[in-house]
């Protein structure tokens, strides 16, 4: 820094010496971090300021809602001063923002004179930003509706940095499905929950949103009965919310485990269900045919219809019910986007009767989701997938089950690691991607901007800094902030399966650390062992402080509610780890106060141990846990890495 520091010094000098001022200096144009990361960028000449007065220009065929979405972005940037118009000025003396639709030529215009073409893929857009002496021109080209609110997404986070650098960004996505399902068990979200989740997803540049919580009797249990008159107004309102984000709702059914397939009456009762939706605005369906029995019928008009129960004829019976879904919904809309479900056999690519059945007598519009190679894969490969498309006859939808914790090995614990162990190359034989969250919505966007980042540009895809970029995003740009949800995320890496073996190793960064304090003290030189203990003081600081950064109000508030009792925890932990490493300090310098700094610690590290989850708010309740088998274990094996004896 001193070094960077001085050199400026040195340029400024020069600059004054030649007559010019450091204002003018040229300074140099970084190329700004985009999440999900784009298509391509390229970098061009020099930097505009957006200052308080823009001209704003809105072509034919722009949305009015994706207008004011600008607006609202330029107004919370600092603009004062919006002034429209319906020309490119002849001068650029302040900003100028053209938007509009490929197609409009006053926007083929501003792109031409920015050195931009358009891009013609589906949700794809151009923004090109020329500096242009005190102003510039910005423009924002969409492909279509969808692509043009991704411009103004890209917009929103190049007016958080102080410049905007002179750029071209042509962008679209690699799988045409991205986003979530609230597919897990326990506590549903609430309504308030899924409308952040859904401004999060606008954002995020995702565009479906699967309602599908396994706990709605009205979807599952009860789904032959309507839902009361205020429930349906209030999915309405969020159906409408998931529209202005332009992601598309999809709601979910899950009949199967009390479903007659061969009867009429049921065939009629699940479409009159679909029916009422239709009603709030609903034009996407799902059914839902996984954790149920297919081994057994539910009646025996089944066993006349299909036979004898089993995998092979609950395929059969399956296709027919669905194909008879689909039927129906493209008759009423032909503009429909297809049925999607998830069959009963979810979890691999091995070849069965039930996946043959499938891929026989399925209607091949409708989409089929597959989780991969288990329940929770620990990694997904092009092969993997390949393997599906050949199983169940067409391109699969992934519903990835990370960062539910919803399972009895996820007790305990936030999935909060990034986004990882998926293969680039996905998105040539997948037709999307949605994550199936976890109960806590807040801390789920962790781990979802990574799939949504991954399913927008796979090939393009960073896990570790788009974990940074959700940690940032979170914290409102707040550096502290950011460094404090880090510190809590390492506390949480670990990522468990159905098998025996995490797919994602707990709390790196910690044990990496606590690891070189062991080697440290084992080495014996005494320089050496008080820088380690000097560190790991450090730490149990940043450990112990994170939490009161987190609640103190920049993070956003549902975050710090949510894993409130983490954040407990946490602070309990990083006390201990602090009386820890006073310990340590004390039995090198042969302190006999050692021993009551480490009962201390160990004290605190029980009372850590016993925080609890929020009752209610999970599937499997209990304690929580903090970088266990990393944290707990060092404070645990530390008084016994030094002997503590007494020096004269």
């Amino acid at each position: 820094m001193q070094r960077v520091a001085k050199w400026k010094g040195s340029l400024i000098a020069a600059v004054a010496l030649a007559g010019a001022s450091p204002a003018a200096m040229a300074l140099p144009v970084t190329r700004p971090a985009i999440f999900p990361a784009p298509t391509a960028l390229t970098l061009g000449d020099g930097t505009m300021t957006l200052g308080r007065s823009v001209v704003l220009i809105a072509a034919p065929g722009t949305e009015p809602a994706t207008v004011a979405l600008v607006r609202d972005i330029l107004e919370k940037a600092g603009v004062t001063e919006i002034t429209t118009a319906s020309r490119i000025p002849a001068t650029l003396d302040r900003p100028t923002i053209v938007i509009g639709p490929n197609s409009a030529a006053i926007v083929r215009d501003a792109l031409t004179r920015s050195g931009a073409s358009a891009d013609d893929q589906a949700e794809g857009y151009t923004l090109a930003s020329l500096a242009s002496g005190q102003g510039g021109l910005i423009t924002l080209a969409g492909h279509d509706g969808d692509g043009l609110f991704h411009a103004v997404q890209t917009l929103r986070q190049l007016v958080a940095r102080p410049q905007i650098p002179a750029l071209v960004i042509r962008d679209h996505p690699a799988m045409p499905i991205r986003g979530t399902i609230e597919g897990f068990y326990g506590k549903p979200w609430s309504m308030e929950d899924r409308t952040r989740h859904l401004n999060f997803l606008g954002q995020m540049k995702a565009n479906t949103y699967v309602y599908s919580p396994k706990d709605d009797p009205y979807a599952r249990d009860k789904w032959r009965e309507p839902y009361p008159a205020a429930t349906l107004s209030a999915l309405g309102t969020l159906v409408a919310t998931a529209r202005a984000n332009h992601v598309n709702f999809v709601y979910a059914i899950s009949p199967g485990p009390s479903i007659c397939f061969s009867d009429p009456a049921d065939e009629q009762t699940l479409l009159r269900k679909f029916d009422a939706l239709r009603g709030i605005g609903v034009h996407s369906f799902y059914v839902a045919l996984d954790d149920i029995e297919y081994q057994k019928w539910n009646c025996e008009a089944d066993k006349v219809a299909f036979g004898p129960s089993g995998a092979q004829a609950a395929g059969v019976a399956q296709s027919k019910l669905l194909n008879a879904v689909q039927a129906d919904l493209a008759k009423r809309d032909p503009a429909a986007k297809p049925l999607i479900m998830v069959p009963t056999e979810y979890y691999d690519a091995k070849e069965s009767p039930y996946k043959a059945a499938l891929r026989a007598n399925l209607d091949p519009r409708i989409v089929v989701q597959w989780t991969g190679t288990d329940v929770v894969p620990p990694a997904i490969s092009v092969p993997d997938a390949k393997a599906a498309t050949k199983a169940f006859g067409r391109k699969t939808l992934l519903w990835d089950n990370y960062p539910v914790n919803d399972y009895a090995s996820s007790a305990g614990r936030l999935l909060l690691a990034p986004y990882a162990k998926r293969e680039a190359g996905l998105s040539t034989e997948l037709t999307g991607m949605l994550s199936n969250p976890m109960n806590q919505e807040a801390p789920s966007r962790v781990a979802v901007a990574g799939v949504l980042a991954f399913g927008w540009n796979d090939k393009g895809y960073d896990a570790d800094r788009t974990w940074h970029f959700a940690a940032r995003d979170l914290a409102g740009n707040d550096v502290r902030a950011t460094a404090a949800l880090l510190e809590l995320f390492d506390t949480q890496h670990l990522a468990p399966t159905f098998g025996s073996q995490p797919w994602q190793e707990q709390a790196p960064r910690l044990k990496a650390l606590l690891d070189h304090v062991r080697e440290a003290l084992a080495h014996g030189d005494e320089a050496e062992q008080r820088a380690a203990i000097a560190e790991l003081t450090r730490k149990a600081d940043a450990i112990a402080d994170a939490p009161d950064t987190i609640r103190a109000g920049v993070v956003d508030p549902a975050f710090a509610e949510q894993a409130r009792p983490w954040l407990d925890a946490m602070q309990l932990w990083g006390r201990s780890l602090r009386l820890t490493a006073a310990g340590l300090d004390a039995a090198e310098r042969g302190n006999a106060a050692a021993s009551r700094y480490f009962a201390d610690a160990g004290r605190i590290a029980a009372q850590a141990a016993a925080v609890q989850s929020i009752p209610g708010a999970v599937r499997f309740d209990g304690p929580i846990k903090i970088a266990d088998g990393v944290l707990d274990r060092f404070i645990a094996d530390a008084p016994g890495l030094i002997a503590v004896t007494a020096r004269p």
